[in-house]
């Protein structure tokens, strides 16, 4: 099977359901092994008894096509809004590329319309709360399977509006299906909630960094900073891998700068900690980024349901469903992207007290204008959120399943909030992108760094230097979309080098 990398996410998860479409001998392999326990009479947690703390009542035949649709009905108790379509499907594309693995022992049928499902853009619509992220992300991942029973609903093609999954599988010809003994429990057990979320926010981390190193470069022309502290030799001497990734990108960003040339002899002796510190803050969240995303690989290429099926015949009965692995990285990986934003908004502070030249507010006529006074509200607003939601969730745990269940990591709390303080980053650094492009004006006819200077060329080009108040929300807007399109990015790379 295809190894599924954050970096190449997509492309990997694409290829990995390829390929299951055209061969899932392993699945085949691993429900032999389930039917021949059933013939056999075993008793088998999950397959033919009750689940949690009803572990030790047995079922029998006649009743195990009920026991799993019972299963996700019961656990089909979802509350808040729903998750975006996109995080929806990769929950579903992780979940296949799971059970393909083949020690889950899911029926041929019920994995075949997985598959059609997502051949065909049928995504369920999940609601975002429910999992203690231990057995599994039992309720969101149950409104993921209602759809094969004919129950729940799918999201339209744009991901906007919802219809109910039965009549969109009869615009299929489809019907429902009956899920076979294991089926159910094979759906609704495993980290596919929490690994989605941090997948998906891992991946877009890896752009958002280099963003912040450049970002961070522009403000630090903009401000008339010291190249000093990027050094490569400091670096060597506290040798961070993620340290030294910025202080290298920075120092590429600023080749053949006048703006430093200008004041390279100013005799001012250092810059505040948000412009000097900026390899040892961006670099620090780097390293936090780079070892969540070593976790989150390792999860999204296991097998994390129960009880587990393997070639000898035997099923075993274990905890590889508990989310205490990827709760504690997503926890780290809050911390570290709203890191990003606490010394951005600094940055941003800077860019208008006036200093060294610049007007304060960045406007030359203020009193009747606020200038961009405003805008760094809304990033000190986002940032004190962010401080509230870095709490770790990881350090909670509630018991559930009548005490059976006694320790849960709390890991799906950890998911939804990184995915919110990912996008409070996304603001906080596009407000800081455009009132840096709005400082770098007052510092023509010099030249920042060929970095700096491409990427305050590429911002000009869609939103304009202000002269006066407008509303400020659309420019906000754009800069987002600047921020999260890679062809910035791409424009600077081709013209100096890949960053790191």
């Amino acid at each position: 099977m295809t190894s599924i990398g954050i970096k190449d996410l997509y492309t990997d998860l694409n290829e990995s359901i390829s390929g299951l479409k055209q061969n899932n001998s392993a699945v085949r392999n691993a429900r032999a092994v389930v039917e021949q326990a059933l013939n056999d009479g075993r008793t088998a947690y999950g397959i033919n008894t009750g689940f949690g703390a009803m572990a030790r009542q047995k079922i029998g035949p006649d009743a195990l096509k009920q026991l799993q649709r019972n299963l996700i009905l019961s656990h089909s108790v979802g509350t808040g809004d729903p998750i975006p379509k996109e995080i929806s499907r990769l929950m579903m594309q992780l979940k296949v590329h799971s059970l393909g693995i083949g020690n889950s022992g899911i029926s041929e049928t019920t994995f075949q319309r997985l598959l059609f499902f997502l051949d065909h853009d049928m995504i369920p619509v999940i609601p975002q709360k429910g999992s203690v992220g231990a057995s599994g992300d039992l309720a969101p991942l149950a409104h993921m399977a209602l759809p094969l029973l004919g129950l729940g609903d799918f999201w339209d093609e744009h991901g906007n509006k919802t219809m109910p999954a039965k009549a969109c599988l009869e615009k299929h010809n489809l019907q429902p299906i009956d899920l076979q003994a294991k089926d159910g429990l094979s759906l609704i057990n495993g980290t596919q909630l929490m690994s989605a979320y941090g997948a998906y926010v891992l991946e877009k981390s890896l752009h958002l960094l280099k963003m912040a190193d450049l970002i961070g470069a522009m403000s630090l022309e903009a401000l008339q900073g010291s190249i000093t502290p990027f050094d490569e030799r400091i670096h060597k001497l506290r040798p961070h891998d993620g340290q030294k990734v910025s202080s290298e990108n920075i120092r590429t960003l600023l080749v053949e700068s006048e703006i430093l040339e200008s004041h390279r002899h100013c005799g001012k002796v250092q810059d505040p900690y948000s412009l000097r510190c900026i390899p040892q803050v961006h670099g620090a969240s780097r390293d936090a980024i780079a070892h969540a995303i070593q976790t989150v690989e390792t999860e999204i290429n296991s097998v994390t349901d129960n009880p587990l099926v393997f070639e000898n015949g035997d099923i075993l009965s274990g905890g590889n469903f508990h989310g205490q692995p990827l709760a504690l990285v997503l926890d780290y990986s809050k911390i570290a992207l709203a890191e990003l934003a606490s010394i951005s908004e600094r940055r941003t502070y800077l860019l208008l007290e006036g200093h060294d030249g610049l007007p304060k507010l960045l406007m030359e006529k203020t009193g009747i204008n606020s200038g961009f006074m405003i805008p760094q509200y809304t990033s000190a607003a986002l940032v004190s959120e962010n401080k509230v939601l870095a709490h770790p969730s990881s350090v909670d745990s509630i018991p559930t399943s009548m005490g059976q269940e006694d320790h849960v990591s709390m890991g799906s709390i950890s998911a939804l909030h990184l995915y919110q303080i990912y996008k409070n980053v996304e603001q906080v650094l596009a407000i800081e992108l455009f009132t840096a492009s709005q400082a770098l004006d007052f510092r023509k006819p010099l030249k920042p760094g060929k970095g700096v200077d491409i990427a305050h060329t590429y911002v000009r080009n869609t939103i304009p230097h202000a002269t006066e108040d407008h509303y400020f929300k659309n420019d906000i807007s754009k800069a987002v979309d600047i921020l999260t399109d890679h062809s910035l990015i791409g424009q600077v790379e081709h013209e100096l080098k890949e960053l790191q």
